[in-house]
């Protein structure tokens, strides 16, 4: 149950201070941090935590619905941009950002993009949606490649966080990872 307008006013602080304790968790010990660590620092049992998050990938669609909002709203700015291409690599590039800010997010999204019941689809469905937006306006332009899906490029921003996420030490591999695979993005002799 999360839809906060319903609640009465003890579970909807019980609903607030989890998240609030799942954002601090899972930002210093990343998207595996313990469940009950997190429902005893918001000073309730497990079974309440449960009650409103069934499950981790609840829990996890609840803490980046922020991020969500902020990265479908930039997918809007984006879609009039003059440079259909130069606005998808932007946005390409927000969604990385987005899966590296926490450890095991990257995970959890590969994972969730192949199951349509994962509460994770909340975010991916919508975020799915926005990017083929912005690949079908950057293909209809000759830019990209017509053979590239929106799926592809999920699965490949995932993996560069992914990938990023597994050596910290070097804060441009995500960015050189996603130059190597933007120049299989484009169509012949077509910059991007």
């Amino acid at each position: 149950m999360t839809d906060t307008r319903t609640k009465r006013a003890d579970a909807r602080r019980n609903y607030d201070r989890l998240l609030t304790e799942a954002r601090a968790a899972f930002a210093e010990r990343g998207t595996d941090a313990s469940l009950e660590e997190i429902a005893r620092s918001a000073g309730v049992g497990i079974g309440t935590l449960y009650r409103h998050f069934p499950n981790r990938h609840a829990m996890m669609n609840a803490v980046f619905q922020e991020s969500l909002a902020a990265l479908l709203e930039r997918s809007r700015e984006l879609a009039g941009a003059e440079q259909p291409c130069t606005a998808l690599v932007e946005w390409l590039r927000a969604l990385i950002t987005h899966a590296g800010e926490y450890r095991g997010l990257a995970r959890a999204l590969l994972s969730a993009s192949h199951d349509r019941n994962s509460a994770l689809s909340a975010c991916s469905v919508p975020l799915r949606d926005a990017g083929e937006r912005l690949l079908s306006r950057a293909q209809e332009t000759g830019s990209v490649r017509a053979d590239v899906s929106i799926d592809d490029l999920m699965q490949l921003t995932n993996a560069i966080a992914l990938a990023a996420e597994q050596d910290p030490k070097d804060p441009e591999l995500a960015d050189r990872l996603l130059t190597l695979t933007l120049r299989g993005l484009r169509a012949e002799n077509r910059p991007c």
